[in-house]
C-alpha cells in the first residue's frame, strides 16, 4: 500500500475517532504517527506538535499538515490535511440536518454525556505525552532547562503574560541553551 494511501486512511482515522478536539487527539495521532508506522520520532512528534501549537488554526489541523508533509511532501501534505477533515465535515453535515430534532433526545443527551470523561481522559492523555515523551532509546529528552522553561512560562501564563511574548521569549531562551 503506497504512503499516501496509508497516510490517509491513518489521518481518516484519526478524524473519525479523535473526539474531544486536537489535545485530546494527540494521543491518538501519536499511536498513529509515531508507534503504528514510524513515520516520526516521540522528539519529532513533540516538535511538531509545538509547532502546530504555535501556528493559527486547530492544532490537529496543524500537526495533520506538518506531519503528511514530512512524511510525502506536500502530496502527503494536502492527503493528511483532507483526510482529518473529512469525517468532521461529514458528521457535522449529517448533525445540523437533524440536530433541531434530536437535540432533546434522551439517547443524544446520554451519549454527549457519556463521552465527556473519554474526553477529558484522552487529553489527560495527550499532556502526559507531551509532559513526559521519550526519545527512541528508552530515555526522556526534556532536561532541566526545559522544565526551568516550562515553568517560567507557566508563571507568566498565570500572571497574565500575553502568550505570544512567552512564545517568542521561550524561543529566544531555547535557541540561548540549546543553540540552532
Amino acid at each position: 500500500m503506497g504512503v499516501l494511501v496509508q497516510l490517509f486512511l491513518s489521518y481518516l482515522k484519526i478524524g473519525f475517532f479523535g473526539f474531544g478536539g486536537g489535545y485530546a487527539m494527540l494521543s491518538l495521532i501519536h499511536s498513529e504517527v509515531v508507534v503504528r508506522n514510524g513515520w516520526l520520532t516521540s522528539g519529532e512528534f513533540s516538535d511538531i506538535v509545538a509547532i502546530s501549537q504555535m501556528t493559527p488554526g486547530p492544532i490537529a489541523i496543524n500537526s495533520a499538515t506538518y506531519i503528511g508533509y514530512e512524511v510525502a511532501g506536500i502530496a502527503g501534505s494536502v492527503v493528511a490535511t483532507v483526510a482529518v477533515c473529512l469525517p468532521a465535515l461529514t458528521i457535522m453535515m449529517l448533525l445540523t440536518r437533524f440536530f433541531l430534532r434530536l437535540k432533546d433526545n434522551i439517547y443524544v443527551r446520554g451519549v454527549v454525556q457519556g463521552m465527556r470523561p473519554v474526553v477529558v481522559g484522552m487529553i489527560a492523555s495527550a499532556a502526559l505525552l507531551l509532559i513526559f515523551p521519550h526519545s527512541d532509546e528508552g530515555r526522556s529528552f526534556i532536561d532541566g532547562w526545559s522544565w526551568a522553561i516550562f515553568a517560567l512560562t507557566l508563571f507568566g501564563s498565570w500572571r497574565k503574560v500575553n502568550p505570544i511574548l512567552l512564545i517568542v521569549v521561550s524561543g529566544v531562551a531555547g535557541v540561548l541553551i540549546y543553540g540552532l
